[in-house]
């Protein structure tokens, strides 16, 4: 089957599954293989289940007048994506960066929803396979697309935005992330500003922060931008009034209250403004969307239980947003602050380096209370309380008889620190 039929298809069914435990009535099921799965064994399942078809890309499994053979599944789901995304007439906005990427969508789709029929990715579906199902999820009356990127490695986000062949970009920063499969700081700054490299190239329109010097840097020359600075006055100024604990800002003389913890948060509401004023929202809709927003998925949340005041920042972590969660969270006025951190991951060859440095860094602010998890943590020097995994920790929380406190918990998804709640 052609790409044109198959496109025709999926108009007709234009629902998308990978999954067999997910199915829906009448979607498409793409039978994707992974080192450990083959969804091609699962086509036939798919179809009991309710799937009109299932696209498969073995023979074998070619087995009724409701499978389509293909040579590669993941490559037609991908141009599949591409055809659909020129087919559609939304406007695509793309972003990626080490920190933020999720927040600002969130932000970003807030903010022009309230003016536009939107889309954008669902969690962190952000990679070769959740980039092409977001592309797939515009729908007919969709106006603005906003699509997250994510990398671990250089090529990545060139790849990824051939596919989401993007009208507007915006990279959240340049931090201390992946770091084992970017290279080092180098790697992932050459790597994330492929975005860059694409709008650049195609004559897109850029977003950026002015105060970060690299992006400065590498825009001077473009046109076609618009930015967002504390202090220079040929871009858009937003005033930072205040973060601790939630980041108020100030735009056109109009105060903005966030329900977002750390200065950390700032550029991602400012990128969310601009766009804002790019699309012609109203200020006080910009104002309300983004004061309206309150974090999940244990992102910055901010939560009470059993007397304690908890930062929740557990779904990942590298040096650059750990250095910044440290920093905001010696800045609030709390008594007895307690800190968990968890393990960095994709650190390489410097990880070693950079668990050290967050260990010192949290003995140079003199935090009373600290608790490192994790076997990397566990290996530095220092006098803090460490656990080589969350199961020592749990043993001796058991014991420990913790007064009210405010606490931030922070470390990478694969250390899964929320599981703390449950044991205060």
């Amino acid at each position: 089957m052609n790409l044109t039929k198959l496109h025709k298809l999926f108009l007709q069914f234009p629902t998308i599954s990978t999954d067999t435990r997910k199915i829906s009535a009448d979607c498409l099921f793409f039978a994707l293989k992974g080192p450990n799965f083959n969804g091609n064994k699962f086509a036939e399942d798919a179809i009991r289940a309710g799937a009109a078809y299932a696209i498969v890309d073995e023979k074998v499994y070619n087995t009724s007048e409701n499978t389509i053979l293909v040579e590669n599944v993941l490559d037609t789901l991908q141009k599949l994506a591409v055809y659909h995304r020129n087919y559609s007439k939304a406007k695509v906005i793309s972003l990626t960066g080490s920190n933020g990427k999720t927040t600002t969508k969130e932000l970003i789709n807030a903010v022009l929803s309230k003016k536009y029929k939107t889309i954008a990715t669902k969690g962190n579906l952000n990679n070769h396979i959740g980039v092409p199902l977001t592309l797939l999820s515009i729908k007919e009356d969709t106006e603005i697309a906003i699509v997250e990127m994510g990398a671990n490695h250089q090529g990545e986000i060139a790849f990824l935005s051939g596919l989401a062949q993007p009208d507007f970009g915006y990279i959240t920063n340049f931090g201390k992330a992946h770091l084992e499969g970017f290279g080092g700081i180098e790697g992932v700054i050459k790597g994330k500003s492929e975005l860059y490299d694409y709008l650049i190239q195609n004559n897109r329109y850029v977003f950026f922060n002015a105060d970060d010097a690299i992006q400065k840097e590498k825009l001077a020359s473009y046109i076609k931008k618009m930015g967002f600075s504390e202090n220079d006055h040929q871009y858009y100024n937003i005033e930072l009034i205040g973060s601790l604990p939630f980041v108020t800002l100030k735009f056109d003389d109009v105060l903005i209250e966030t329900q977002l913890i750390g200065k950390y948060n700032f550029p991602n509401c400012c990128a969310a403004i601009i766009m804002g004023k790019y699309f012609n929202v109203p200020l006080n809709q910009i104002k309300g969307a983004i004061e309206s927003y309150a974090p999940d998925n244990n992102r910055s949340q901010l939560l009470e239980k059993k007397g304690h005041h908890i930062i929740l920042d557990a779904y990942n972590a590298n040096p650059t947003s750990m250095i910044a969660a440290l920093e905001n969270f010696n800045g609030m006025n709390a008594n007895h602050k307690v800190l968990f951190l968890g393990d960095m991951f994709e650190l390489g060859v410097t990880s070693a380096k950079e668990h050290q440095a967050i260990a010192d860094f949290a003995d140079k602010l003199e935090f009373p209370n600290v608790f490192l998890v994790g076997e990397n943590f566990f290996a530095t020097k220092t006098n803090f309380k460490k656990f080589k995994n969350f199961e020592e920790l749990e043993n001796f929380l058991a014991e420990l008889d913790l007064a009210k406190s405010t606490m931030l918990i922070k470390g990478s998804r694969g250390m899964a620190l929320e599981r703390i709640l449950e044991l205060l």
